[in-house]
């Protein structure tokens, strides 16, 4: 799946936060913004309640299930900066990315 494919889709089951922009963070691979606040998800860059920082390529494998959140998260594959609670949040909201 290629980013813009990802924002599509995210966009489609409304993968955000109510009033919470969360920021995904690919690197060199660019961002995705879950703007919450304007209820949509955008390849946009800019200030974030929360930051999710995680390689693509890691991104993918937590996508299809190869690879848990929590597991990446504690072997610093992915780190969290700002509100902990959001990251904790957007796993529900992720799952309805799936199926």
């Amino acid at each position: 799946m290629t980013k813009q494919e990802l924002v599509t889709r995210m966009q489609d089951a409304g993968a955000w936060l109510p009033g919470k922009r969360v920021k995904l963070d690919f690197g060199g691979d660019g961002t995705i913004m879950l703007d919450g606040a304007a209820s949509q998800v955008s390849e946009d860059d800019g200030d974030a309640d929360t930051t999710i920082k995680v390689g693509w390529d890691d991104w993918q494998a937590m996508a299809a299930g190869q690879l848990d959140g929590m597991t990446a998260f504690m072997t610093g594959k992915l780190k969290v900066e700002g509100d902990m609670s959001n990251a904790m949040q957007l796993q529900g909201v992720l799952a309805k990315l799936k199926g």
